[in-house]
């Protein structure tokens, strides 16, 4: 199996328990819903990146962070029609930003747009690994799948 490596920096953005997520268009996390951010380009500083990829995927801008972690997750998934194994690292702060009206509409580029979701109604098959694990550290309960 090809083995490949991505390291990008995401935001952590909740409030009232709701939590900012962007819908994946393409990669490994497809149709799953994921962190903002991705990856550090050439010679920009991690917060740069976060900046930059929080005001591309959601539209807002950040008013404060905080450096909360750095974690990854290997991610086994069919691309190309071969089985590839990302090592996904990421570079997380929380993120306090300065508007609540997000971008809910595709950047062109991986994400189907932004979307403010209730935790309390996620599940561990609605999102990407890196955000399930944040939100676990977080101290929120994730469940395996919905239960109606």
């Amino acid at each position: 199996m090809k083995e490949t490596r991505h390291l990008g920096v995401y935001g952590i953005v909740i409030h009232d328990d709701k939590i900012l997520l962007v819908e994946k268009s393409r990669g490994a996390y497809t149709g799953k819903y994921d962190l903002p951010g991705g990856s550090i380009e050439h010679g920009e500083k991690p917060v740069e990146t976060l900046k930059r990829e929080l005001l591309e995927e959601t539209g807002v801008n950040i008013k404060t962070f905080t450096l909360f972690d750095a974690n990854s997750v290997v991610v086994n998934w069919s691309h190309h029609e071969e089985m590839e194994a990302m090592h996904h690292i990421g570079i997380i702060y929380i993120v306090e930003v300065d508007s609540d009206d997000v971008k809910e509409t595709a950047d062109g580029q991986d994400s189907l747009g932004a979307k403010w979701l209730d935790i309390k109604s996620l599940n561990k098959d609605m999102i990407s690994p890196l955000a399930y694990e944040e939100l676990i550290k977080l101290g929120y309960r994730i469940y395996e799948k919905k239960y109606e």
